[in-house]
């Protein structure tokens, strides 16, 4: 089980994007995520006539390692660590360090 998901609400802990704030659009490798609007690069295209695709410059997001990123708290305002728990029926999921508050619903 991951600590973080595909559509968490994740905070930027390090690098040029410190401080940001987005969900997570994909996860990538064990270690690598896609943020929405973190981590965002210039890319340079040629244009594509087979696919109707013009040239230029588009901003699209890299990549981000999963150990700069920490899983929002709502109620803390902060991002914050997570650990397991194991229910009384069997289920296992994530719930916050600080207040332990189940992530998962």
């Amino acid at each position: 089980m991951k600590r973080i998901r595909k559509g968490d609400e994740v905070i930027v802990t390090t690098g040029r994007s410190k401080g940001n704030r987005g969900n997570v659009l994909r996860v990538l490798d064990e270690d690598r995520l896609l943020v929405e609007n973190v981590n965002m690069v210039k890319r340079h295209t040629k244009p594509d006539p087979n696919r109707q695709q013009p040239g230029g410059i588009i901003d699209k997001e890299a990549p981000i390692h999963v150990s700069n990123v920490m899983l929002y708290n709502p109620q803390l305002g902060r991002g914050d660590r997570v650990s397991f728990k194991t229910l009384d029926d069997g289920r296992k999921v994530r719930v916050f360090r600080s207040n332990g508050e189940v992530v998962d619903i």
